[in-house]
């Protein structure tokens, strides 16, 4: 199907986890604001077929191109007034794509593609956003726990954003790499935001953290590595994108492509950390001392079909999806410039 009517409640829309659950709290629906258009102007220009535009994010540091998009206005040079709402997490981002409430949004791939295979909804990949380096995925332990090493965690109560979320299959893929039974372990969703102070108080034997609540962890809770999940068979996996409707996609090819044409361009910018740290603080709610030693993920705008197949063929082997994905339809290939 290639939409769902806006009156269906949103809570029946998407029934799949939500991907990197992040700040635990709904921050509402804040945002950037709109830049440069005047409330009048509805419907298209000369440049796209819809000149405004409510995009879904995250307060999380992968994006922080889009929003460096907004602030140095190149959105509104491609004739565009884009408003960033933030979502609690990329499931909900994603349900209110397919409800009609956002044009596109940023999600995890793992609901992207649940819902694809499952017949939520018909997407489509506008342009990719973040894959993983090391020291960015991580599992990580109190100090005292006696969790030290990959086997040790055989087992244990481990933390993780959600249940059949991103960091359950990144957790779940990494221990089987080193030959651990995680058949055993007592998953515990806490949401990211909330694992500093469960590793503090040791409510859990270990936790798969994230940027910036792995440095958090460390720093507040005195926590030590035990796998990066973000390294060996797992390094660059892609993370999240950008999705919309397939009917918005087609219906919108202009408006599309120039979404894609600032992403690009904000994504050139965004590869000097001096442009987007000053960002952190005021869309991550991170403090700037944080901001400034946090690792980043590497930052992506276009969508490649062979790297994003990998999330799919992951949730595949571990049961999430019963069926192939075949991204490469999914993926809006850009016109050349």
């Amino acid at each position: 199907m290639s939409s769902v009517p806006r009156s269906l409640p949103r809570r029946n829309l998407l029934k799949i986890a939500g991907g990197m659950v992040t700040a635990g709290a709904v921050m509402g629906a804040s945002g950037c604001g709109l830049l440069g258009g005047s409330e009048a102007q509805q419907g298209g220009n000369n440049q796209v077929e819809k000149a405004n535009l409510r995009i879904g994010g995250l307060p999380t540091s992968e994006i922080a191109p889009l929003h460096l998009a907004v602030q140095n206005g190149l959105f509104q040079r491609e004739g565009l007034n884009v408003e960033v709402i933030t979502a609690v997490d990329g499931g909900a981002a994603l349900n209110s794509t397919i409800g009609g409430d956002y044009d596109i949004t940023f999600s995890s791939y793992v609901p992207i593609f649940a819902a694809q295979a499952q017949g939520v909804a018909q997407l489509k990949i506008v342009a990719d956003c973040a894959s993983s380096v090391p020291n960015t995925c991580m599992i990580m332990a109190p100090p005292d726990s006696g969790v030290r090493t990959p086997q040790d965690l055989a087992g244990k109560r481990i933390a993780i954003s959600g249940a059949r979320t991103i960091s359950e299959l990144m957790a779940k893929a990494a221990m089987r790499a080193h030959g651990v039974d995680f058949s055993k372990v007592e998953w515990a969703p806490i949401g990211f935001a909330a694992m500093p102070n469960a590793l503090r108080q040791r409510q859990v034997d270990a936790a798969f953290v994230v940027e910036p609540f792995l440095t958090l962890s460390a720093r507040d809770a005195g926590a030590i590595p035990v796998v990066d999940t973000a390294t060996g068979p797992l390094e660059d996996l892609p993370l999240g994108g950008y999705v919309s409707l397939a009917k918005f996609a087609e219906e919108n090819p202009r408006t599309v492509a120039a979404f894609q044409r600032a992403m690009d361009a904000a994504v050139a910018e965004a590869q000097d950390r001096s442009k987007i740290e000053p960002l952190l603080p005021k869309f991550a709610k991170i403090d700037e001392n944080t901001a400034s030693i946090i690792t980043l993920l590497k930052m992506n705008s276009r969508a490649d079909a062979t790297r994003l197949q990998r999330i799919p063929r992951l949730m595949r082997e571990f049961d999430y999806i019963d069926k192939d994905v075949d991204v490469a339809s999914m993926i809006v290939t850009p016109p050349q410039s």
